[in-house]
């Protein structure tokens, strides 16, 4: 099959090259790539287990709200059953974008009723097991969001005083 001479001046010729021209060529076309994240002033979740976080390097083992414009408390709450309104009240009161609920080793979904100050305000709610939401966390806030991030760690009953 004879080519066109459209064809023949968009092929390279590999045979006639020094054997490093491809890989000089192909090196130079591929941008450089990054394993180390950008430093962050935004807080985040540096790691997690059953019972506990660490946010910034310290482990905590009790639920916690922390948002990336800085905020941090405790969020009084030691079992899924213990919640209500106030509790998610206290998060829409702090005014993010986005709250990001992680509901323990498991996903169970807030009754509608308690989210009511949540959707009074637009603010958006999701839901996901503890270990998922402190990764959505640390990549929305990464990316500047404004993002609460409040984890539910349950206390088992023979732990509770």
């Amino acid at each position: 099959m004879k080519k066109t001479e459209a064809q023949s001046s968009l092929q390279f010729d590999h045979s006639s090259a020094p054997f490093w021209c491809s890989a000089a060529i192909l090196f130079k076309v591929v941008p450089r790539v990054k394993f180390q994240p950008d430093p962050s002033d935004r807080p985040s979740i540096r790691g997690y287990g059953p019972g506990w976080v660490s946010i910034d390097g310290e482990k905590v083992n009790h639920s916690v709200v922390l948002g990336s414009r800085g905020h941090r408390l405790d969020w009084e709450c030691s079992q899924f059953a213990a919640l209500t309104a106030a509790h998610f009240n206290r998060l829409a009161d702090i005014g993010p974008e986005l709250v990001i609920f992680g509901s323990g080793d498991r996903i169970r979904f807030p009754q509608p009723a308690w989210l009511e100050a949540l959707y009074a305000k637009r603010i958006g709610l999701e839901t996901m097991d503890t270990p998922a939401a402190c990764r959505t966390y640390n990549i929305l806030a990464g990316e500047g969001r404004d993002v609460l991030l409040a984890v539910l760690i349950e206390i088992p009953a023979e732990g509770r005083t």
